[in-house]
C-alpha cells in the first residue's frame, strides 16, 4: 500500500490514478495510523511552501512523519511543494522553516537576462547528475512538465538531476530514504510513470 499524504494541497486523485494505473494500491490519509501501514509515502503538493508547512501542522502530521520517515527510515517521494517541504527551510513570502530531511533553501526564480516568465510552467529538458533508482531506464535528457515560481538550492551530493531556467538548478533528490522530485511525474506522461514505478518498485 502507498499512503499519499492529504494536507490539503496538492492533485492528490491525479497522483492515486497514476499508481493504480501501475497497478498499485494507494491510499489518501491524513491520518498516522493509516500512514504507519503504508509500505511507502508521496507528498505531493501545489501552493505555497507556508501554507504547507502550516497545514502540515495544523494536521498533527509533522511528528508522526519525521518519525516513519527518520527513524523508521519508510521511502517518501516528494512532488513540486512536497519536493520543497522536505527541505530546511523556504523565503517564499517570508521565512519558513521545512521538514529538514534534504539541506538547502527554497529560493525564488530569477528571471535572468533573458526575462524569462516566472513561474516556470511547462515541459523542460532534465539532466541526470547522479545515478539514482528513479531514473533508471529513463533517456538522459528526458523531458518533464514543470510548475513552480521557487526552487531547491541544495548541494551536489543531495541532487541527482538538474533543469535549467534562466540558470541550472536542482530538479531531483535523493538522500537515503527521502527522494523528491520539482517535476511532476503524474503529468509527465511515460518518463514520469517510469519514475514513478521505479519509486514504488525499487525505493
Amino acid at each position: 500500500m502507498i499512503g499519499i499524504i492529504d494536507y490539503g494541497l496538492g492533485n492528490l486523485r491525479s497522483v492515486l490514478g497514476a499508481i493504480e494505473k501501475l497497478g498499485f494500491q494507494g491510499t489518501i490519509s491524513s491520518e498516522p495510523n493509516d500512514l504507519s501501514r503504508a509500505d511507502k509515502l508521496i507528498l505531493p503538493g501545489v501552493g505555497a511552501f507556508g501554507d504547507g508547512i502550516k497545514n502540515l501542522k495544523s494536521r498533527g502530521l509533522i511528528d508522526p512523519l519525521n518519525d516513519l520517515v527518520t527513524k523508521q527510515r519508510k521511502p517518501i517521494l516528494g512532488i513540486c511543494l512536497g519536493f520543497q517541504l522536505l527541505s530546511e527551510g523556504s523565503e517564499e513570502y517570508g521565512d519558513h522553516k521545512g521538514l529538514g530531511w534534504i539541506p538547502g533553501q527554497v529560493k525564488r526564480i530569477e528571471p535572468g537576462p533573458e526575462q524569462l516568465r516566472v513561474p516556470h510552467v511547462g515541459w523542460n529538458d532534465f539532466q541526470q547528475t547522479r545515478d539514482s533508482i528513479l531514473f533508471d531506464d529513463v533517456p538522459d535528457p528526458a523531458l518533464f512538465y514543470f510548475v513552480h515560481s521557487y526552487y531547491l538550492d541544495t548541494d551536489a551530493n543531495t541532487t541527482v538531476g538538474t533543469c535549467t531556467y534562466a540558470v541550472p538548478m536542482t530538479a531531483a533528490v535523493q538522500r537515503g530514504n527521502v527522494f523528491g522530485t520539482q517535476f511532476h511525474p503524474e503529468k509527465s506522461q511515460q518518463h514520469g510513470l517510469t519514475v514513478l514505478k521505479n519509486f514504488l518498485e525499487r525505493a
